[in-house]
């Protein structure tokens, strides 16, 4: 762990050196071509230099810092040839003509990349928006269980991906989904925003777990038929749901292939959650596929981790796979949000901060004994059946 952290600062350091460098160009090209005029013959040029000085500038700086550039670099020159006594020389009046128009191209430049960059802030701001819109984070109380949730995208400016979490206290239990939808961009978020709507409605109405899958199905399937076919909603989406009944130390959970979830023990001890019978992601219609939900113990303070394959799938320079199983066994944490954080801490030490897939996190975990237990109590009327 310690090599790890090592590295991680290394490359931490890294970055900041080449920003350092980056700042400091246009100083080092000015005073480059300073030291190169004075110690060559007059028949050698340090031009090129006082040119590059403000074009470095540009994309990097503000527009005063880029103006101050320019404005150096010609002052530069004209202290140089002052100095010579070749300023009235035709050849210098071109130098200066020239790093004059650089100069002012230097900031026109500036002005595109400042315009550019407001602009893919404001695309970002309007995806980021969406994406809470559609995703809201969850309470970190629901239903008298602790709850932690976490988007983590793949690049650190993209806010739009397929990956999904809920979690509703129904009366029939706390109820949660976390799923990935296959692809990107805004037919994820349109897929995300179907399944969301169609869980928090089933989780209300339907008895059984197995009874909201079929219903994600259904919606599915309906927005498949709106769209022209149901590859315009990405095809398909591969989720897990879960269901931590009211008064009872159990969870059920049907996967519909997607990454297993995990049991977290008090003692360190971990259990995976893998499904008695393998189930076709939601949107593979190949026929009737009945659900069926597995159960588990859930003692207090043991905690229920759901992840997308991000988590499972990220890969480190040599192509071995994140094993949450085999890195959160034998380990014990103070709450949710700390596990999450050790997560996501931790799949950035294996992938050396580079990732190809968003992921999400979502962890339940039961309060001890002696905790207060929040639980809204909700009379059941009248429902029989799925």
């Amino acid at each position: 762990m310690w090599k790890r952290l090592k590295g991680r600062g290394r490359h931490t350091e890294g970055g900041t050196r080449t920003r350092r460098f980056v700042r400091a160009m246009p100083a080092v090209m000015i005073l480059g071509g300073l030291v190169f005029d004075f110690l060559t013959p007059p028949a050698f040029t340090a031009i090129p230099l006082f040119v590059a000085a403000p074009l470095i500038a540009a994309p990097f700086f503000s527009l005063s810092r880029t103006i101050c550039t320019g404005i150096a670099s010609v002052l530069a020159v004209v202290a140089l040839r002052l100095y010579s006594h070749t300023l009235p020389n035709i050849v210098p009046l071109i130098e200066l003509l020239t790093l004059a128009t650089v100069s002012v191209l230097a900031v026109v430049i500036n002005g595109v990349v400042r315009r550019s960059s407001e602009q893919l802030a404001s695309a970002r701001v309007i995806a980021e928006t969406a994406m809470r819109a559609v995703l809201p984070k969850p309470s970190d109380r629901i239903g008298g269980l602790h709850v932690a949730a976490r988007y983590v995208a793949a690049q650190a400016d993209e806010f739009v991906g397929g990956d999904l979490f809920a979690v509703t206290d129904s009366p029939y239990g706390v109820r949660l989904v976390v799923g990935d939808v296959r692809g990107k961009g805004l037919d994820a978020v349109e897929s995300v925003a179907v399944i969301i709507g169609a869980f928090r409605e089933a989780a209300e109405q339907e008895r059984l777990l197995e009874g909201v899958a079929q219903r994600l199905e259904r919606a599915l399937a309906r927005e498949g038929t709106r769209r022209g076919g149901l590859d315009a909603v990405e095809g398909f989406i591969t989720a897990v749901l879960a269901e931590i009944p009211a008064g009872l130390p159990r969870v059920r959970v049907v996967n519909r292939g997607h990454p297993e979830p995990i049991l977290l023990h008090p003692d360190g001890a971990l259990e995976v959650l893998g499904p008695t019978v393998p189930a076709l992601p939601l949107g593979m219609d190949l026929g009737a596929w009945p659900d069926r939900s597995d159960e588990w113990d859930l003692p207090a303070g043991t905690t229920l981790l759901l992840y997308t394959d991000g988590l499972s799938e990220a890969r480190n320079a040599d192509g071995v796979f994140y094993d949450p199983a085999a890195r959160l066994r034998g380990r014990v944490f103070p709450g949710p949000e700390e596990l999450l954080s050790a997560l996501t801490d931790d799949v950035r030490l294996h992938t050396g901060g580079e990732t190809t897939d968003d992921m999400a996190l979502l962890a339940v975990v039961r309060p001890a004994e002696g905790q207060p237990d929040r639980r809204r109590t909700v009379k059941i009327v009248g429902r029989e059946g799925v």
